[in-house]
């Protein structure tokens, strides 16, 4: 692929993002994506055949690089486990913060229709097994050796997927409560984020015999 149509690509996929998110997969429309990347509706469809290859593609691309991201994160051995921890925690709070309507479409789109699950499935089964299975064993090697608490590995990522998901989720709630103007560049979600890395670091700290 020359650099001129990797720039078409790449231009489409931000406006199919962008147009997903904004009106769901029902309600978005390849016309509105292709005049958004500034390409015509037969050109869009040179590089994606379909609407759901397109919605796949950025699925893959925001949550498999992710996924992956996590997975390298811990399979650094040499590194201290609360490190790689922390270290996972700030990847998946700042993809999070970067597409900040990214679980509200998700949750959107199982509600709505739940057989787009098996397209999150199939992404997320690409390194899930692999990450907790390494998540596991580090964990209970630093139990063993006196580091951390003992704790399962869904149970972790649990806590991780729901302090860093839920902020954002209810942003719009939270603001009317508190009064607060939480824009993306506002300094509360930096200290969101070291609050949340704090939390699961007591949560893994070893209690006192």
């Amino acid at each position: 692929m020359t650099k001129h149509q990797n720039n078409k690509e790449q231009a489409i996929l931000i406006a199919a993002k962008e147009e997903f998110l904004d009106k769901g997969y029902d309600g978005a429309r390849t016309t509105s994506i292709a005049r958004n990347a500034g390409v015509t509706h037969a050109m869009l469809h040179y590089y994606f055949k379909t609407k759901e290859q397109l919605f796949e593609r950025i699925f893959h691309e925001t949550i498999g690089v992710l996924g992956k991201g996590i997975l390298d994160v811990f399979t650094q051995s040499d590194k201290p486990i609360k490190q790689r921890m922390s270290q996972a925690i700030e990847l998946h709070y700042e993809v999070i913060r970067e597409n900040p309507r990214l679980p509200l479409f998700m949750i959107r789109e199982i509600a709505t229709r739940p057989e787009r699950f098996t397209i999150i499935k199939n992404v997320v089964s690409t390194f899930a097994s692999s990450l907790l299975s390494t998540m596991q064993h580090d964990l209970d090697l630093a139990c063993q050796r006196g580091e951390i608490a003992a704790i399962d590995a869904p149970t972790l990522l649990l806590d991780m997927l729901s302090l860093n998901v839920f902020p954002f989720i209810i942003k719009p709630v939270f603001e009317a409560a508190t009064g607060l103007d939480l824009k993306p560049s506002s300094e509360y979600w930096e200290q969101r984020k070291q609050e949340n890395i704090e939390i699961i670091m007591r949560r893994l700290t070893p209690s006192q015999a």
